[in-house]
């Protein structure tokens, strides 16, 4: 989702990007910038404004409620950056935005500047500090005694609420591969290990009738998750339990155990003791599903697996990364699934999945 002229940085990796020249480092190093004409332009709805028809400078300053000053650096900006275009005096939107703003996943996409803006990007200064120390430095940012980020935005309302609508358009980015990717026409029941809102779950739910789905995720989601199954009118054939999967053993009787956008988050050793957990209770033949974002085995890409490690490695645990496919096939290996298979999604997200069989 790059601007599409000669000066956005490739987004390539190793032996496919453009060489590194002055103008692609300014990028880089002014990116925290690049960032908020991205962010205030989103939250000004000058997009939306845009899509309607091309104006002048003087008709999006009387629009957005903008002094001139101001009007006049949020559109240097987003035309510089190739947000915008400009031509005979009127600003319109380039390419890339019009044909996003036209498409189901504008809001999601929205979703998503709003998570980085308000969840991600202060727990991003200690991201040194993290490497330095190994540790998840940035949350020392965030309020509250919880162990982790999740733990703790029960009090932290605003950014609880930005969190888990942006993990719900993610998800929803996202699960549309997972749908069509993963066969479960033999699978009868199946665990959602931290299922969050449950926007997997009734996903997959609806695109497999026969399917029963049981959720698992800590009991401050619960609430959520069930508001949602019901919405969906799923409440008969998925249901929610709360419980800590490291700490709780995992409840038996499924042939199916999925982590959808959980092995991004801690460590292979956790990774692996949550996949020998699911070893120990499928049956012979039974199947997890390692479903997330993946780094390429040659550790130079995809550039969103990269600039995604940085949230990983700061804030919301100690351990994690957009760790590359080869990582997650050892795990398997290691807690004992001896036959696995790996699963690639086209798209600019990275998605994928990993699925190890008993």
């Amino acid at each position: 989702m790059n601007p599409s002229n000669d000066s956005t940085p490739v987004t390539g990796s190793g032996p496919t990007a453009r060489p590194l020249d002055m103008d692609g480092l300014s990028w880089i190093l002014f990116g925290h910038a690049a960032f908020q004409y991205l962010n205030a332009a989103t939250e000004l709805n000058l997009f939306e404004l845009l899509e309607k028809a091309p104006l002048t400078k003087e008709e999006i300053g009387a629009e957005l409620g903008l002094a001139e000053r101001a009007n006049d650096i949020l559109l240097l900006g987003c035309t510089s950056l190739g947000l915008l275009e400009k031509n005979d005096g009127r600003y319109s939107l380039t390419r890339v935005l019009a044909t996003l703003l036209a498409s189901p996943d504008w809001e999601r996409f929205k979703d998503t500047v709003a998570f980085e803006q308000y969840v991600v990007y202060e727990g991003q200064l200690d991201f040194t500090e993290s490497l330095r120390t190994n540790t998840n430095a940035g949350l020392r940012r965030v309020r509250g005694s919880g162990r982790d980020l999740y733990h703790r935005l029960a009090e932290n309302p605003h950014m609880e609420q930005v969190f888990y609508k942006y993990m719900r358009s993610w998800s929803e980015l996202a699960n549309r591969h997972l749908v069509a990717s993963l066969d479960l026409s033999e699978t009868k029941r199946l665990l959602d290990c931290g299922g969050g809102d449950a926007v997997n779950s009734i996903a997959l739910a609806e695109a497999n009738p026969h399917l029963e789905i049981t959720l698992l995720d800590i009991p401050a989601t619960r609430v959520i998750a069930e508001k949602k199954i019901s919405e969906a009118g799923l409440s008969e054939r998925v249901s929610v339990i709360g419980g800590d999967m490291f700490a709780d053993p995992l409840p038996t009787g499924f042939d199916c155990v999925l982590f959808a956008h959980q092995f991004v988050i801690w460590t292979p050793e956790e990774n692996t003791a949550l996949l020998h957990k699911a070893y120990e209770v499928l049956p012979e033949g039974g199947r997890v599903v390692v479903f997330n974002s993946m780094s390429n085995d040659e550790g130079d890409g995809p550039v969103v697996a990269a600039l995604d490690s940085v949230y990983f490695a700061a804030l919301p645990a100690e351990g994690g990364m957009i760790y590359p496919w080869s990582v997650h096939e050892r795990c398997m290996h290691e807690a004992g699934f001896r036959s696995v298979e790996r699963i690639e999604c086209e798209g600019w997200t990275p998605h994928g999945l990993v699925i190890g069989t008993k």
